[in-house]
């Protein structure tokens, strides 16, 4: 582990924020590193920057995010990793949906992507979209909404099925809400089209000893945390089931 200080924050809007930190870390896009907060607990966050600059974007959803977003420049954390399995960059022309905060470890592969990019990207409302400036530069970006104040009306996986009639795509890369990735997933199964996505589950150690992120005999910290179309398929728990902190199975 590596103690490291936070040298820049980025404050998107109220539950958002971009922590860069001095740090480089040679990462490919999708995985992601265990952060430590002093007093409080250790948590996975994929890395939404790489290289000279080293970031995670992190939504205020718990003790530790809560925590996470009261520190201040100059704090410090402890960082290990990078760990996991990340994207394959593959094909000439990709669609990238991302939902919430999913957009994240999606922006480096976006960024490094060399053919065609056209990125959907979704959230509850205008306000909570993340990186619309950078992925207008480097994309065609197509927005939605949940509640229509910019952009389509509905959910992303909705506006991806509407590109997906319209164009044809070599691979599509997807994270988000994980019912939005299952129905991302049974478009590309019915379109024959590859598809890699990124899960999200509990994780405690990161290189998957502890069991807390299994799932269907795979650890989403090692075996993942991105998952192709052709896993993602014979996995059953995959848009259903996940485990809480207790290592309880709860429906998603």
């Amino acid at each position: 582990m590596q103690i490291c200080e936070i040298k820049k924050i980025i404050e998107h809007n109220s539950i958002h924020k971009t922590f860069f930190f001095d740090l480089e870390m040679k990462a490919t896009a999708g995985q992601f590193v265990m952060i430590w907060i002093p007093g409080i607990d250790e948590i996975p966050m994929s890395l939404s920057y790489i290289g000279k600059e080293t970031a995670i974007t992190v939504e205020k959803v718990g003790e530790a995010t809560e925590a996470l977003h009261q520190m201040k420049e100059g704090d410090k954390v402890g960082i290990r990793g990078p760990y996991g399995k990340g994207f394959e960059i593959v094909g000439s022309k990709a669609l990238f949906v991302a939902g919430g905060t999913g957009i994240a470890p999606l922006l480096p592969l976006i960024k490094k992507y060399e053919g065609e990019k056209h990125v959907v990207l979704g959230a509850r409302t205008k306000e909570l979209l993340l990186f619309i400036d950078e992925l207008e530069e480097i994309s065609s970006l197509h927005i939605s909404t949940d509640d229509g104040s910019l952009g389509f009306k509905g959910f992303a996986s909705d506006l991806a099925g509407e590109i997906m009639e319209k164009e044809e795509f070599d691979i599509v890369y997807t994270c988000g809400p994980e019912i939005m990735m299952k129905k991302v997933l049974d478009l590309c199964l019915e379109k024959s089209v590859q598809m890699q996505a990124s899960l999200e589950r509990y994780m405690k150690c990161g290189v998957g000893i502890c069991d807390s992120c299994a799932i269907d005999g795979y650890h989403v910290c090692k075996d993942g945390p991105v998952f192709d179309s052709n896993i993602l398929a014979k996995i059953k728990d995959f848009g259903k089931w996940k485990r809480n902190e207790a290592g309880r199975k709860v429906e998603i």
